[in-house]
């Protein structure tokens, strides 16, 4: 006799409640926030974003001295945890030494690796950027059969506004 295969389950298809449909993040954390602070049981809730777009927003222009300075600045706060880190077993005027020492030689391997990597990638991205993943629509969905009741809870608060039908043409 053949056995069937594992049995898959898929949580979201089991678990998929919608609450209600928001816009943006922060209007979703506040329905949350709202449940949680009327004693809702918030475990049972997640956030759940969808359409998914990666933003990358340029900053400005990047060139060899940027990148150096931004490999400096980088470099000078490694060089000061490790000065830090080995000052704690040293005393006397030989622990601001150590400290001032990794600052410094911490920035010029910075500023090195800094210019070298932007150097490396021949002028393929002269831009700095920030990267983000947003999403255009976040559901508010409860496990548990608590659905219901934290939609009831939304439109207590007047958080949730139901739209009326739309009317067929």
């Amino acid at each position: 006799m053949h056995s069937p295969g594992p049995i898959r389950l898929d949580p979201l298809a089991m678990a998929w409640n919608t609450v209600a449909s928001f816009s943006t993040y922060e209007e979703a954390q506040a329905a949350v926030d709202y449940l949680s602070d009327h004693h809702f049981p918030v475990e049972y809730v997640d956030i759940v974003g969808s359409d998914l777009r990666i933003l990358e927003r340029v900053t400005g222009r990047l060139t060899t001295t940027r990148a150096a300075a931004a490999g400096a600045a980088s470099g000078a706060w490694f060089g000061l945890f490790i000065g830090l880190l080995v000052g704690l077993f040293t005393n006397g005027p030989r622990w601001l030494g150590l400290v001032l020492g990794g600052v410094i030689i911490g920035a010029l391997w910075g500023a090195t690796f800094g210019a070298v990597g932007h150097l490396a990638t021949r002028g393929r991205r002269d831009f700095a950027s920030m990267r983000s993943l947003v999403a255009l629509k976040y559901d508010v969905v409860a496990r548990g059969g608590h659905a219901e009741q934290a939609r009831a809870m939304l439109r207590d608060g007047g958080i949730l506004v139901e739209e009326p039908p739309q009317a067929e043409a």
